[in-house]
């Protein structure tokens, strides 16, 4: 294995089916390193060595380890830069472009964990999102720029959210809307999310076959 080739440790139907996604758009070859959940090796010693939360997804890239899902788009994409996935340093959209990856994992993700537990958020002060409602007004009003979030420009940040709000949309927890339901379908209607689909139903049997299910 080349150490240029990224190594995603990764399992079905998870959050790293996104980076995945990415590493299909950006054209790269790549080495899975596979996970099954049903049989808890997230959580084995081998695992928790590269990720002690023992959570997916994380890369190794040129003997770097890098967790957390926005570091990780911000971070392959800026490495394979050749398909012009991420605006470069000195571009106008570099900083709506970070601000939008960073805002997934800050913002976006508490929201939906309170969400879906039917929890109050903490007070404002203490909030790392606000409310839920602001959250959503802000990304519907970023949808209107145009069919990506940047406008015409697809980036990084359009393979990270497409795919997130298809399946927050899916298990109820985003209020579809004119601009949301448009957006998932352009983005995820791409190859890019077809082979990783079918990737991951094979997988899946696999490990449930493993675990005897």
């Amino acid at each position: 294995m080349n150490d240029d080739n990224p190594i995603l440790y990764y399992a079905p139907r998870t959050r790293a089916s996104s980076v995945l996604t990415l590493l299909e758009e950006l054209d790269v070859p790549y080495e899975l390193r596979l996970l099954n959940f049903q049989l808890g090796e997230q959580r084995k010693p081998e695992y928790l060595a590269v990720n002690p939360l023992g959570k997916v997804p994380a890369i190794v890239h040129n003997g770097a380890l890098v967790t957390e899902l926005g570091a990780i788009f911000i971070y392959l994409a800026d490495a394979f830069s050749r398909k012009g996935l991420a605006p470069a340093i000195g571009d106008a959209l570099r900083g709506p472009y970070l601000r939008w990856l960073v805002f997934y994992g800050s913002a976006f993700e508490p929201a939906i964990v309170d969400r879906s537990m039917k929890r109050e958020p903490a007070p404002a002060s203490r909030s790392p999102y606000g409310d839920f409602e602001g959250v959503m007004a802000l990304i519907n009003a970023q949808l209107t720029q145009g069919p990506y979030l940047f406008g015409e420009r697809f980036t990084a940040a359009d393979i990270l959210w497409g795919g997130a709000l298809r399946w927050t949309i899916g298990f109820g927890l985003v209020p579809e809307s004119a601009h949301i339901s448009a957006y998932v379908e352009r983005v995820t209607s791409r190859p890019s999310f077809a082979r990783v689909a079918q990737t991951d139903e094979e997988l899946l049997k696999i490990h449930e076959a493993a675990a005897g299910k």
